[in-house]
């Protein structure tokens, strides 16, 4: 369950890591940020925490059990697998709106949210293709 395993890695990191990223002088206690700016940070923590946690509940909970034909496992990896996307892939299109940065000039500069976006989307990619292999021998099997 490797591919499973990956996903419920970007789940994780979905749920957890914006506020690992943000909960800092650089976003919500930036005293430079507007309050409405720090709301609208607030609510992209919580988005990514909510997306996290459906994340695993579609890998793990009732949705994903084994007990469930193949087609409904299926669905529910896919599901999986978008809901784990949509937080890296609106955070990379965050870069093309209008005077976006990913860093405030005061703490540096570059692009390192490209990095961990692609590294994440790469992630749930793969996990997404292993689990689809495992569910087609899981398949194969109760054919058998």
């Amino acid at each position: 369950m490797a591919g499973r395993f990956i996903l419920a890695l970007v789940g994780l990191a979905t749920s957890t890591g914006c506020f690992i990223a943000d909960w800092n002088e650089t976003h919500i206690y930036n005293p430079n940020w507007a309050p409405h700016a720090k709301f609208h940070n607030g609510q992209t923590m919580s988005m990514g925490a909510l997306l996290g946690i459906t994340t695993l509940y579609f890998l793990y909970g009732p949705p994903a059990s084994s007990s469930l034909p193949v087609s409904q496992q299926r669905s529910a990896l896919w599901t999986a697998a978008w809901i784990a996307s949509l937080y890296w892939t609106t955070q990379f299109s965050a870069l093309f709106y209008p005077g976006s940065l990913a860093v405030d000039p005061e703490f540096g500069e570059g692009q390192p949210q490209v990095y961990l976006v692609s590294g994440f989307l790469s992630m749930t990619i793969v996990g997404l293709w292993l689990e689809r292999k495992r569910l087609q021998n899981v398949a194969k099997e109760r054919v058998e």
